[in-house]
């Protein structure tokens, strides 16, 4: 039998992040909730929220200190995805490597599966 491929790695930079994140935030959290979104001229987009409580359904996923819940409805679309915090000149933010996609669009902010 196979082991089960993890739902989400996240990276020491993006563990860091969330972290910083969360203790900005000023209320207790449970982690951050990932899940996806019809949007875009690809299909699909990520999105990232504060999870005040887990849902029953929710993927968790324990890395690198923080918690990362995943909508039960975006499993499927990001299951081996690799999470990731880039600090650039022009831009800073999550990305997210995700060996399901198919394709992005021009812009980067949607893709299919």
């Amino acid at each position: 039998m196979r082991p089960r491929t993890q739902a989400l790695i996240v990276t020491e930079a993006a563990a860091q992040r969330i972290q910083a994140l969360l203790a900005k935030r000023g209320k207790p959290s449970v982690g951050v909730r990932v899940g996806v979104r019809a949007r875009g001229c690809s299909g699909l987009s990520y999105t990232l929220e504060y999870a005040d409580e887990k849902g029953k359904f929710d993927e968790v996923v324990e890395d690198k200190g923080v918690t990362v819940l995943i909508d039960p409805k975006a499993v499927m679309f990001i299951l081996g995805t690799e999470m990731d915090y880039v600090e650039e000149k022009l831009q800073s933010g999550f990305t997210f490597r995700n060996p399901n996609e198919k394709g992005r669009c021009g812009c980067g902010e949607s893709f299919h599966v």
